[in-house]
């Protein structure tokens, strides 16, 4: 059984929440002192977080960017408010998706399940250990790239992002292959979701001077370089 923690103030649609998932078997914790949202979650230790943005004493950013200091624990947003800035920012501080108030139940559980599902079934069963790629080592059980100059930590999606890419290196893949490998049904992602993971994905990557080889093919896709780009 799954553990889920919510982080919702409203205690109505905290209740119908914990009410669906029960039927799928997830078993569901909210939190009580929104003080301490940061000691419940590392108590708890969560297979993925669903977060509200407005909370009170800190919004749902600030929680996340604590979240995040500590693990890569799937995180979703849920909103009420529509500016595509609050997308953008939950991306960037690493979410896995961000769900717009009012939403269909049923796009949220299948957005839980695709994101359970692709966490720990590729990490369980599909990720070989090591793999190299110009250069670096790249281990996709601890979501770790490394080279001899240093090494960065990566997200879900991020790696997983990386793994499609490397595994049809020098070859385009396009963005709605991409989408629906890691989000499972396009109709519910926003194409800018995809565009700020790799792009934060290639912020990391340059850190280790590897940035360059992730190319984007402008109204195709993506491709990951086995060498460096012609000068």
């Amino acid at each position: 059984m799954f553990k889920l923690l919510l982080i919702e103030d409203d205690a109505t649609l905290f209740t119908e929440i914990k009410e669906r998932l029960a039927k799928w078997s997830y078993e569901v914790h909210g939190i009580f002192d929104f003080n301490r949202v940061l000691e419940e979650f590392i108590g708890l230790k969560p297979d993925l977080v669903i977060i509200d943005i407005q909370l009170p004493k800190f919004d749902g950013f600030h929680w996340c960017r604590l979240i995040r200091s500590h693990s890569n624990v799937p995180i979703v947003f849920l909103s009420s408010r529509d500016h595509p800035t609050d997308m953008v920012m939950s991306m960037q501080l690493g979410a896995d998706d961000f769900i717009q108030k009012p939403f269909h139940f049923d796009v949220l559980i299948a957005k839980i399940h695709a994101i359970l599902r692709r966490v720990y079934n590729y990490n369980t069963e599909q990720a070989t250990s090591l793999k190299t790629w110009c250069g670096a080592t790249i281990d996709f059980e601890k979501n770790h790239v490394s080279t001899p100059g240093g090494s960065i930590e990566l997200t879900k999606n991020e790696i997983y992002i990386l793994k499609l890419l490397i595994e049809q290196k020098n070859t385009i893949v396009s963005r709605e292959a991409i989408i629906n490998s890691l989000w499972n049904d396009q109709r519910f992602v926003s194409d800018n979701t995809l565009t700020v993971n790799v792009n934060r994905l290639r912020k990391k990557l340059d850190e280790l001077d590897l940035g360059r080889f992730i190319e984007t093919k402008v109204g195709q896709g993506y491709v990951a370089l086995e060498e460096y780009p012609a000068l």
